[in-house]
């Protein structure tokens, strides 16, 4: 199963480790570093035209984590995921 995260993107649903709300969690030092870092090493992925409101946290089989940075809101990326997941 794949969950859709906008733009055409889909990413394996057994890879999400977390779907985080950019609001909430850039306010931490730590957050912000985190992707930094990710960014800085290639593993940040932007599917936004607009401010991303969220970021996905995918753990690959075979290489480093990805972070994919969305448009869409946790909330609604969380109800697709809990969808996806009786289908």
């Amino acid at each position: 199963m794949y969950l859709h995260i906008g733009q055409n993107v889909v990413v394996p649903f057994g890879d999400v480790v977390g779907l985080f709300d950019l609001d909430n969690t850039s306010s931490s030092h730590l957050t912000r570093s985190f992707l930094e870092r990710a960014e800085k090493e290639g593993r940040l992925v932007n599917v936004s035209d607009d401010l991303p409101r969220s970021f996905v946290l995918c753990a690959r089989r075979e290489g480093p984590p990805v972070i994919y940075l969305c448009q869409l809101s946790a909330a609604t990326l969380l109800r697709r995921a809990e969808n996806n997941s009786f289908e």
